[in-house]
This record gives structure tokens, sequence and C-alpha cells, in this order.
């Protein structure tokens, strides 16, 4: 299972830069046929995904052949990912968001998972860190979920955190994507509550950090 998951997120790596939207839309097709949309979409999408975001990070690859690729991968994904769940009583104010790369796959993977694991969010699209910040705080939301794919857009999360900080509100940070994938540490290094790999972890670090309000 573990090799075919391999073979099939090149398969799809390949699709994608080909910008080849029936080849990805069948591979997604058929994977989804095989197991749990979001088991598979961790196994072969977000390998893809980060094999992408590490040949922009090394110059292989053109920002817009990344931003294509995504685009392409994201209309595909939402005809697989389950679209809700029964709502949670009591839960947390949640919100989700893309600091300032041009990339929303990540994302609707998590917002996918999440909202068929009955909890509700805020989906804020792409944000700078102004913005962001101040929807955060205006909301009233108790725990923002942060996706970047590029490094200067995970080391921004920092400034996120400072202006959070400074309006008094206590707000816990849960971030996601190839970088903090890539640096273990780094989360801890821009001052978030937690980091996921995959829609499957950022379950279970909502529900923890939900635990943790009063």
């Amino acid at each position: 299972m573990i090799a075919d998951s391999g073979q099939k997120a090149r398969r799809l790596e390949e699709a994608l830069l080909a910008l080849d939207r029936l080849a990805v839309q069948r591979i997604l097709t058929e994977s989804g046929e095989s197991g749990a949309p979001i088991e598979f979409l961790d196994r072969i999408v977000v390998p893809a995904l980060e094999r992408l975001g590490e040949g922009w990070e090394s110059g292989k690859l053109a920002l817009a052949q990344i931003y294509m690729g995504s685009r392409i991968l994201e209309e595909a994904v939402s005809s697989v990912l389950p679209q809700g769940g029964l709502q949670r009583n009591g839960q947390p104010r949640l919100a989700i968001a893309i600091l300032r790369d041009y990339h929303a796959l990540g994302k609707r993977i998590v917002t996918s998972a999440l909202r068929a694991s009955s909890f509700e969010l805020t989906d804020y699209g792409r944000m700078d860190v102004d913005e962001l910040a101040a929807r955060t705080i205006n909301d009233g939301i108790d725990i923002l979920l942060i996706s970047t794919l590029m490094l200067p857009s995970a080391l921004a999360v920092r400034q996120v955190k400072d202006r959070l900080d400074k309006s008094g509100n206590r707000v816990m940070i849960a971030v996601g994507g190839a970088p903090f994938r890539l640096d273990k540490q780094l989360w801890k290094e821009v001052g978030a509550d937690a980091m996921g790999s995959n829609a499957s972890e950022a379950i279970v670090i909502v529900t923890e950090l939900a635990g943790r309000i009063s």
C-alpha cells in the first residue's frame, strides 16, 4: 500500500507539472475508490505537493508552475472530499487562513477534514500579516490555523503571533505546511502552539487545543 501510494504521488506530481487536468482527476478518482478520502489525500496529495514546494525553493520550478498546478489540484480534490458533518456544541471559535502564499490546497484539505469531523470554522482565504491579525481579533477567534507553502511565509507567523499578543487576546495558533515539515522545530521558533503534518493530525490538534480553553 505504501509503495503504491508513492507511485501514485509521483504520477500526480508529473500530471501537475504537465498541467494535465484529466490525469490529475483520474488519479484522485482511482485513489478515492480504494480508501477514505482524507487518508489517501495525506498519502498521495501531500507528498506530491511537498515536492512541488521543494522544487520552487531549489529554483527548479517557477512560481507560475506551482500556482497553476495547485489550482488544478484544488479543483480536483473538491469532488472527493467530504463536505460537512454534525455541528458540535460549545466548540471554540476556529478560523483557517493561508498566510501570504498563493496556494489553497493544504487549507482546503484541512478545512474539509475538520468540517467532516463536526468542527465549524471560518475560512479566511489568503491574507497578509496585518489583515489576518486584525480579522482574528475582531472575530474573537480562539484557535487560528495557518497554512504556508514557502519559508518566508512560515517565518511571518511570528509577526502574526506578536500582533495578537500585543492586543491582549489569547489566540492559540496551529501551523502546517512544507516548511514546518522540513524543519521540525520551526513551529516553536515562530511562536505557534502546535504543528500538524496532515489533515488527520489537524483534527487531533484542534481537539487538544479546544480542551485547553476554559
